[in-house]
């Protein structure tokens, strides 16, 4: 059995860091875990090829050569998917789709005839049974979500390791909150479910063995969703550390409560991870009650920020506009927040309606759903409701908000006050000959080439006078910036 697994085409958004890559002479920022996940799962004997279409050119020669064709995608991803299937139609071959896209709405996409609705561990066997004889039903659903010790280790192997810059692992699915407007806990549940610790352990040794020596990202919901799990993991991750010297480096997702645990943040530093994406979400603690977003309310999220910078954690933040508690002051309110607590790199999109939220429901209940989402919180469709404040008032000053954020000055000011937080972990990653082109090349297109030059030089020379054992990670924050001032400036 011949199988193709194919993932879209990722559009230009904050997380495809598509203006990074030219730094770093990568194609794309992170594998398709799901995908290499999926592969783990099938027959030995059966041939396996990944195309990912951030990397490379789906050719009708992989469609000839493919008995069916896999496609695992995320919201964001339905325009690419619409023409993947278009084109197996042509070829003449069966698509099976799986992943959040489809869970939460196949139903819109009826060029395809075959899904996998949920997670794949629990109803693998019997898809696999169906492709051998060739009746592949309609919809395999999972029902509840299934154990992760069956997880097997993603098939790195399949994909070339040098064209990515970060590599992705998974310890656990599920999230303990209960957001509004997120659809983690329709998809993957409320009682966080994790691997054993040597089980994810053997992942992170596969890529080492392959040799991959940069950043991975552990792509759980919430890393530190369950507590007790995570340190026993943390402390698996320290002494295989010790053992094997690898000089990878870790990120991950967490709520911010991990600021109220400074055990968990010492094992997390000791373990290699040096940064951590945060969904802050608001400044206003009334769109924070309005969301549910319970672990974030009656806080000094500033103060928390500073406490997870100072342990030697690079914050990454999540921000959102468009609550109905909003108010007109919402857009200065996010711009002083951000500017103050040092998140160089803040993500902020307007509200999003997610199919199947809790989110979703009530706005349908109330008649202001105006369209599906598109998965892209950046754009004016991302605004798929009726909101309270006036849309066109929410669209502009979203754009303006972005525009401010990353001009350079307000940048660059930004990374300062983080420098001057940070801390630092016990490790210091390698500087390599990819380093040093991302260098030389951030020194010509932002020193010289591009607007905010003046700017660059100032910060420069500061890093160096003031933060010179910071200086790699303050030239990779200001790299990253420019990906995030080109995304604002097409908004």
């Amino acid at each position: 059995m011949k199988i193709l697994l194919v993932s879209p085409k990722t559009p230009n958004t904050f997380w495809s860091f598509k203006h990074v890559l030219r730094f770093v002479a990568r194609r794309a920022a992170f594998p398709p875990l799901g995908l290499l996940t999926i592969a783990g799962m099938l027959p030995d004997d059966w041939e396996l090829r990944v195309v990912d279409m951030n990397v490379s050119l789906l050719r009708d020669a992989d469609l000839r050569w493919a008995d069916y064709v896999m496609l695992s995608a995320m919201i964001i991803h339905q325009e690419s998917v619409r023409e993947v299937a278009r084109r197996c139609r042509s070829a003449g071959r069966e698509v099976i789709a799986g992943g959040p896209l489809f869970t939460t709405g196949h139903e819109s996409f009826p060029e395809i005839s075959h899904f996998v609705l949920g997670e794949a561990e629990d109803v693998i066997d019997q898809l696999v049974a169906d492709m051998r004889e060739r009746s592949v039903k309609p919809v395999y659903r999972a029902v509840g979500y299934p154990q992760l010790d069956r997880t097997p280790v993603p098939r790195y192997d399949l994909v070339k390791l040098r064209h990515y810059v970060t590599m992705a692992a998974q310890f656990s699915r599920g999230c303990p909150f209960d957001c509004e407007f997120c659809d983690i806990i329709v998809i993957n549940g409320r009682l966080p479910r994790s691997k054993a610790p040597e089980q994810f352990v053997a992942e992170l040794e596969a890529l080492r063995r392959l040799g991959w020596k940069d950043m991975v990202f552990v792509v759980d919901d919430n890393f530190i969703g369950n507590k007790a799990r995570t340190k026993a993991l943390l402390r698996v991750m320290i002494e295989w550390r010790k053992r094997t010297r690898p000089s990878m480096g870790f990120l991950t997702e967490a709520s911010i409560n991990l600021a109220d645990d400074a055990e968990m943040r010492e094992l997390m530093v000791e373990a290699g991870f040096r940064k951590v994406f945060v969904g802050i979400e608001t400044p206003s603690n009334a769109g924070l009650v309005e969301c549910r977003k319970v672990q974030n309310t009656d806080r000094d999220l500033v103060a928390d920020v500073r406490t997870l910078q100072t342990s030697g954690l690079e914050v990454m933040g999540g921000f959102i506009v468009g609550f109905d508690s909003d108010s007109k002051e919402i857009f200065k309110q996010q711009f002083d927040f951000i500017q103050r607590s040092g998140v160089a790199t803040a993500m902020v999109g307007l509200l999003t309606a997610l199919p199947q939220t809790r989110l979703y429901k009530r706005l349908k209940g109330e008649g202001r759903l105006t369209s599906e989402a598109a998965g892209n919180n950046t754009s004016a469709s991302a605004l798929n409701f009726r909101p309270k404040l006036n849309r066109e008032f929410l669209e502009s000053g979203y754009k303006e908000l972005m525009r401010r954020l990353y001009e350079p000055r307000n940048y660059y000011r930004r990374i300062r006050v983080f420098l001057r937080n940070y801390r630092g972990g016990s490790e210091r990653l390698r500087i390599s000959w990819a380093d040093f082109e991302a260098f030389v090349k951030s020194f010509w297109l932002l020193g010289v080439w591009h607007r905010g030059r003046l700017a660059y030089w100032r910060f420069f020379v500061g890093v160096l006078c003031r933060h010179p054992r910071k200086f790699r990670m303050a030239i990779e924050l200001a790299i990253i910036g420019h990906h995030f001032r080109r995304v604002a400036a097409a908004l």
